[in-house]
């Protein structure tokens, strides 16, 4: 069967026609944050990672210039992103490689799969793409009869598990070597209660040898596509994406269209921000530039849209496109970090997928926007200079308008704004609450009905509010200073007399 005649409804697998339930991410959080330990390793392990990036990035002077010049490639690239797109086609092209178009998620998978079966292709190895995840291909070709193997460590560990990944560039980020261990010994036969890190990389490596070995076509996402040359640019520190695509005859790139930058000049300034960004490393192990198939072999590149046209139409979330996916912004986020990825429900997790997920689906990322405490360290460490924590500011005020804020918050936000507009009545609010507060039964303020408190407690209720305290020191200081203004001026001395001085 074509692909472009299969169009069974058990297919449909886009995050666009994805139909499951509203994600609460506060909901999805407490069972991760409720595991105490695990949550402080977490954020621990994710600080340690963003301290390496501090590091890296203050060994380059030229560190801001760098940002600056990578935001501004990036914004002339999205404003001509047509022209530029174009330009990557006829190239890529010249050198002999296959170029197709995707709307969304399902044509991405039907061009995959349709490109697959063409070649009588049964076994796959995958690098780490995003995309790919973003378009639920794995469970599509495994619905078709095909093996697909993530070939990343990360990713191949989260894969038997049959777990997403909880970060874009540490897919197993959110699990110990214990957890790998058990996983290991349930999957590939290493010995029970095995946890030693170089026992279980090498078990897996053999492992995965022999997948690469077995492939009959190799899948690698795409971290840099350049408009002059025609070519595209995978960054490992594994060395999976190069071994994936060397050993099989075909070839397959898959990537979102915002990867495109106009020259190969361009490439060195994103090259020295990403990998220092996502892990504190100066370069990634492995940078490798893709110009045109081998020999006797095939390479194919799907360039995707899925939603990122209608991003780069509105003013004030263009400038997400501009994410080269390093995921500093996860590493520093305070809420990701004791949260967990998973509990984002989203392939992109952290604050930069909680501007794109509800770009795709509002209704269904509609609480992603308020985890987040706007503390805008996210935009401080962001290499191309995305203004995250704005933007996830302006999504508030766009599900406000969408009405897909809950009914209690919308409520409760309108009579805050009717209090602060008089204050006269925050004065008096404040003072019934400072008196009252503190006589309530404890169960009358922290139940299951105030979500708030579920793992918060109120500070002691102050005896004077601010504006009483300075209306005191105010009254105070000036008393202090009416004795002195009071007192008669000390007694100059007379002046002395001739005898005197004498």
């Amino acid at each position: 069967m074509s692909p472009q005649h299969d169009t069974s409804p058990q297919h449909d697998t886009s995050p666009q026609h994805d139909t499951s339930p509203r994600q609460d991410h506060a909901r999805a959080a407490s069972a991760f944050v409720a595991n105490r330990g695990r949550a402080t390793w977490h954020d621990q392990s994710l600080w340690f990672i963003r301290e390496k990036r501090d590091r890296a990035a203050a060994s380059l002077p030229e560190w801001e210039t760098l940002r600056e010049r990578a935001s501004q490639i990036k914004a002339h690239t999205v404003a001509k992103l047509a022209h530029y797109l174009e330009e990557f086609e006829a190239n890529a092209q010249r050198l002999g490689v296959k170029v197709h178009w995707a709307a969304n998620a399902e044509e991405h998978n039907r061009i995959v799969l349709g490109i697959l079966q063409q070649h009588g292709v049964r076994k796959v190895v995958k690098s780490k793409s995003m995309l790919t995840e973003e378009c639920h291909l794995n469970p599509y070709l495994e619905r078709h009869g095909l093996e697909v193997v993530d070939t990343d460590l990360g990713e191949r560990i989260v894969q038997l598990r049959q777990e997403p990944p909880s970060h874009i560039v540490l897919p197993a980020i959110h699990l110990k070597k214990q957890d790998v261990g058990d996983t290991f010994h349930q999957h590939l036969g290493t010995k029970a209660g095995a946890d030693d890190p170089q026992y279980l990389t090498e078990s897996a490596r053999g492992h995965l040898r022999e997948k690469f070995m077995a492939a009959d076509a190799g899948i690698t996402g795409v971290n840099f596509a350049i408009a002059e040359t025609g070519g595209v640019v995978v960054c490992t520190n594994e060395g999976n994406a190069d071994l994936g695509v060397a050993l099989p005859k075909l070839h397959i790139a898959c990537m979102g269209i915002e990867k495109i930058i106009p020259r190969a000049a361009d490439l060195g300034v994103f090259v020295r921000l990403l990998a220092r960004s996502a892990t504190g490393q100066p370069i990634t192990t492995y940078t490798s530039h893709f110009h045109g198939p081998r020999p006797g072999c095939e390479m194919h590149v799907v360039l995707v849209d899925n939603g990122r046209s209608q991003i780069r139409s509105s003013d004030e979330f263009r400038r997400s496109l501009a994410c080269i996916r390093c995921g500093a912004c996860m590493n520093t986020c305070p809420v990701y970090r004791r949260s967990g990825g998973h509990s984002y429900g989203s392939t992109v997790p952290g604050p930069i997928g909680s501007i794109l997920s509800p770009a795709m689906d509002a209704e269904k990322h509609s609480t992603l926007p308020f985890a987040c405490s706007l503390c805008g360290s996210c935009t401080d460490v962001c290499p191309v200079k995305i203004d995250l924590h704005h933007q996830l500011f302006t999504w508030r005020r766009e599900l406000a308008l969408k009405k897909l804020v809950p009914a209690t918050k919308r409520l409760s936000m309108k009579l805050l704004s009717f209090v602060l507009q008089r204050s006269w009545l925050f004065a008096l609010g404040g003072k019934l609450m400072r008196r009252l507060v503190p006589k309530l039964p404890r169960a009358l303020l922290y139940n299951r009905f105030n979500a708030w408190g579920r793992q918060r407690e109120l500070p002691p209720m102050p005896p004077q509010s601010f504006r009483e305290l300075y209306v005191i020191r105010k009254r105070d200081a000036a008393s202090a200073r009416e004795p002195a203004r009071a007192a008669p001026p000390a007694e100059l001395p007379s002046k002395p007399s001739q005898g005197d001085a004498a």
